[in-house]
């Protein structure tokens, strides 16, 4: 049975959506108000930080995935050719790190114009699509702060495909 089988057919907020999907995947969630959710979503690698927001103004679904890093100050111009790579392998969504806070961030806005409906399956995607760039980049960050590599060298890691099991 499809998630969106479990919603009635009737105008629902977006966030009523996510806040379903939280409790079907039994992710630790926070409803921040009427309009915005916090959760955290176990990865292989590290716990992220998920918030979904919506924006009536321009009937935007909003989403942003972080987790804290902190590189060294000399790393950070090497980093940022990291993301523009990172980036050029997104078709949704993309990576930006906000030094002030010391967060790696995975962006993306799901626009509803004319009064459409989230569906389920969607925002479902929406996250998932967030956590597998993530987990996909993850080793590719590390390897460029703290294993002395190149963004391209790091970026090899990210792109690489595995072939067999372990």
């Amino acid at each position: 049975m499809g998630l969106s089988e479990h919603i009635l057919e009737e105008d629902i907020h977006p966030i009523d959506i996510v806040e379903h999907l939280a409790e079907h995947n039994d992710w630790d969630f926070d409803r921040i108000g009427d309009d915005q959710i916090a959760m955290a979503v176990e990865g292989q690698w590290r716990t992220y930080s998920i918030t979904l927001a919506w924006s009536g103004y321009d009937e935007t679904l909003r989403m942003v995935c972080t987790f804290e890093m902190e590189p060294p100050e000399d790393k950070v111009p090497a980093l940022y050719e990291l993301l523009n790579q990172m980036n050029d392998s997104c078709w949704a969504g993309a990576f930006t790190w906000w030094g002030e806070q010391k967060l790696m961030v995975y962006r993306y806005g799901l626009v509803l114009s004319g009064g459409q409906m989230a569906t389920p399956e969607q925002i479902d995607s929406m996250i998932g699509t967030a956590v597998l760039a993530a987990e996909r980049y993850y080793p590719a960050i590390q390897l460029l702060v703290w294993g002395g590599r190149s963004a391209k060298d790091a970026m090899q890691v990210a792109i690489a495909e595995a072939y067999g099991r372990a």
